[in-house]
């Protein structure tokens, strides 16, 4: 299991971090990890949204489709849904992440948090190019963020 949280203060509310992050579209201008978006649809405080991943050292993935939950004022949490989409992704990793939004003086702490599992044999090959490179491509995705939102 490949596991990275990264924490960053950003000089913005909760409601505007977590609404670039409930917006793939936008946050794939700050996150390399999302490639070419199919699809994106929203249905209260839940949006799915159809991409090719691209993991940090490894190149493109499959194409998947990713669930965002909203907390509204506190925290996003991502999962790859049960859907026939995901069924090799979720046969060959497991996947979880979350936005977090604490209040701090000068704006809030955000706390980003991604974790893989690889099943054998892939995780020989996986993990550890991920242990190499996942923390600096999530340190460079919370710094465009913060950049984005404090323009």
């Amino acid at each position: 299991m490949v596991d990275v949280t990264v924490e960053v203060t950003v000089s913005c509310t909760p409601e505007a971090f977590l609404a670039l992050v409930m917006d793939p579209r936008r946050y794939a201008e700050v996150d390399r990890k999302l490639g070419r978006i199919d699809w994106v649809r929203s249905a209260g405080e839940v949006t799915e949204f159809r991409f090719r991943s691209r993991l940090p050292g490894l190149g493109p993935g499959p194409k998947i489709v990713s669930r965002m939950t909203l907390t509204p004022g506190r925290r996003v949490d991502v999962r790859l849904p049960d859907r026939p989409e995901n069924r090799l992704a979720r046969r060959l990793c497991s996947f979880e992440a979350s936005f977090e939004c604490a209040p701090v003086a000068g704006g809030i702490r955000v706390r980003r948090r991604i974790a893989f599992g690889f099943a054998a044999p892939l995780r020989l090959l996986a993990e550890p190019v991920l242990r190499r490179n996942l923390r600096a491509d999530v340190e460079r995705e919370v710094r465009g963020a913060r950049q984005l939102l404090e323009r």
